[in-house]
């Protein structure tokens, strides 16, 4: 049974969420593949319509959609947004406004510095929010506190807002409209899903006619 994960991150310290321990590379190869494949044989289609869903009315109702994430997740928020904004580009057809938060590091630095890295998403959003935006917030543990002040204003200031968790979801999922959710403890594979399902979308935004 995968378990709550309270403390977000993964220090030097700290091996929860990295495996079962002690297997040479062949085994640890072998065991991750079938730890992946096991998520893709549980792959939430439900949730990655309902998400398509909401991108898709972002896009028709010219509203912006901002992804973010800590570590590995600030990765796939960039990855994601470039892919949504860009790669999902059709000839003729609207876009969809994405963009990172993670990627304005000054703006990242000035608020981790005067305010506390805990502010460092919302105070982003309380410049650029609006009503029927979508908020898409990405974390393994889904208890990072910045991504759950993020979350929070979010659902104030009525924009949706969609969730990519692992572990149990943590707060994040409760708080979430819509939340694709990975049901392991391994961040690897947690984050190898999410920056899949974000490729879906993708390239579904870019196949329609």
């Amino acid at each position: 049974m995968v378990e709550e994960k309270r403390q977000p991150g993964l220090a030097a310290d700290n091996f929860t969420g990295t495996g079962p321990g002690g297997l040479d590379s062949v085994a640890f190869a072998k065991w991750y593949r079938d730890a992946e494949l096991e998520q893709w044989e549980q792959l939430d289609f439900e949730a990655i319509g309902q998400i398509a869903g909401l991108l898709e009315k972002a896009e028709n109702e010219n509203a912006q959609v901002f992804v973010m994430g800590n570590g590995g997740s600030a990765a796939t928020a960039s990855h994601i947004a470039t892919d949504w904004a860009k790669t999902a580009e059709r000839a003729g057809k609207p876009l969809l406004r994405c963009t990172s938060l993670n990627d304005n590091v000054a703006f990242m630095s000035a608020i981790g510095n005067d305010l506390g890295y805990e502010k460092i998403f919302v105070r982003q959003l309380e410049n650029i929010l609006s009503a029927g935006d979508v908020v898409v917030l990405i974390s393994g543990s889904g208890n990072s506190p910045n991504v759950i002040e993020a979350a929070a204003f979010a659902r104030e200031k009525g924009a949706t807002v969609i969730a990519f968790t692992g572990f149990s979801g943590g707060k994040l999922r409760a708080m979430s409209d819509v939340v694709f959710h990975v049901d392991s403890d391994q961040y690897g594979v947690i984050e190898d899903m999410h920056m899949a399902v974000g490729s879906i979308l993708a390239f579904y935004l870019k196949q329609r006619h």
